[in-house]
């Protein structure tokens, strides 16, 4: 770059579309270029708290949402938003006017929409990313005003307008770097386990999931004679999972925690298996560290992403899935079993899993972001 970048971001509200953000501006970071940056979100989003944590400069604008299929019940906060969303707009617009970014990355959200109608009002350069398989709402509407499109996947190509589909490029999701650094045997260590059986890990998610915590609950006493599992079930489930009864002989191959934190890469280097949600940040983070899962899909999504991502790795021969809304304890063995009785085709799973991942998806949109500025004259 000629002269300090000015990056505007933009984007948030869940993880999904907040650590993407965060890895990709890690990526120019790495690049030692002169920067600066300004991220524009919402005030109770999880953008908010992550930017306070790393010292970022953070506004906070007002937001609606804009819903597929209002019904009544919603009515109300259906009305407000229609006024928020202009409010919101005009917020961005001064925000935007006032930085004025060379670029603006876009990573969705409903907070994503004003910042990219303000990047065309004021004529900057948007590039727009997309996690999920399916293109969600907000990012069809920005897909139409974006520079250009980065996409996690290239089946994400058919869910664009056609008019938009020359500006796309596919880059991967970025993930964070230190999940590929993990060490087997500090997961070993630190959760007491052992080397007689397969492990398993589950996750729900930060907050844990009731749907796989009573899976699990009622797969545990065959499980348990064939693995050894790591559960991720939650702060509010942990003491409901520790109370769960299990045969004493293999008590101790189960380990419930409520969250996990910095120990995740490690885990994840150990995990024979994993059973997860199918979200974006999930599915990215599997593939990229070559792992075969077992996806319990959250029904129903928007556009029902998480189904479409699931089925997305299973006919791949990545992962398998529970496609059903209400999936029984005996699916999900029905899927894990054979899994575990046979390392070759964990193996192949692995190795499938691996090839749909993109471990440099941070550099790759860093890329586009820096492709740009410069072809905007403003690098």
């Amino acid at each position: 770059m000629a002269r300090t970048l000015r990056l505007l971001i933009t984007g948030g509200g869940t993880g999904g579309h907040t650590y993407p953000a965060l890895t990709t501006l890690g990526a120019v970071q790495r690049r030692q270029l002169p920067h600066d940056v300004l991220w524009v979100g919402t005030a109770n989003g999880l953008e908010a708290r992550i930017t306070a944590e790393h010292g970022i400069p953070f506004k906070a604008i007002t937001t609606g949402k804009l819903r597929r299929r209002p019904n009544l019940r919603e009515l109300g906060t259906n009305i407000a938003d229609v006024f928020r969303i202009p409010v919101g707009v005009a917020q961005a617009v001064g925000h935007a006017a006032r930085y004025l970014p060379d670029v603006v990355l876009s990573t969705g959200g409903y907070v994503a929409v004003p910042i990219g109608v303000a990047a065309k009002l004021i004529r900057r350069p948007l590039v727009m990313h997309e996690q999920t398989t399916v293109v969600g709402l907000a990012n069809r509407i920005l897909s139409r005003l974006a520079t250009r499109i980065a996409l996690s996947h290239e089946s994400s190509l058919d869910y664009l307008p056609a008019s938009a589909r020359a500006k796309a490029v596919v880059t991967g999701n970025p993930i964070r770097p230190e999940l590929l650094r993990g060490d087997r045997a500090a997961a070993y260590d630190h959760f007491g386990l052992t080397f007689e059986v397969p492990l398993i890990y589950v996750t729900g998610g930060a907050q844990g999931s009731k749907q796989i915590n009573t899976l699990i609950s009622e797969s545990l006493p065959v499980l348990l004679r064939h693995a050894q599992i790591v559960h991720q079930c939650g702060p509010a489930w942990i003491e409901h999972m520790r109370a769960v009864p299990l045969p004493p002989e293999l008590a101790d191959r189960y380990h419930p925690v409520p969250y996990v934190g910095a120990e995740l890469p490690d885990l994840f280097a150990a995990a024979d298996v994993v059973v997860a949600r199918s979200g974006a940040g999930t599915v990215s983070e599997l593939t990229a560290v070559g792992k075969p899962s077992v996806l319990v899909p959250l029904i129903p999504t928007g556009g029902d992403e998480q189904r479409k991502n699931a089925s997305y790795l299973a006919s791949s021969g990545a992962a398998r899935a529970l496609l059903e809304p209400r999936p029984s304890a005996e699916m999900l063995l029905a899927e894990l079993m054979p899994m575990l009785a046979d390392p070759a085709l964990r193996a192949a799973m692995a190795e499938a899993a691996r090839k749909l991942g993109r471990v440099d998806a941070a550099d790759a949109l860093a890329d586009v972001l820096l492709q740009a500025a410069a072809s905007s004259g403003r690098g």
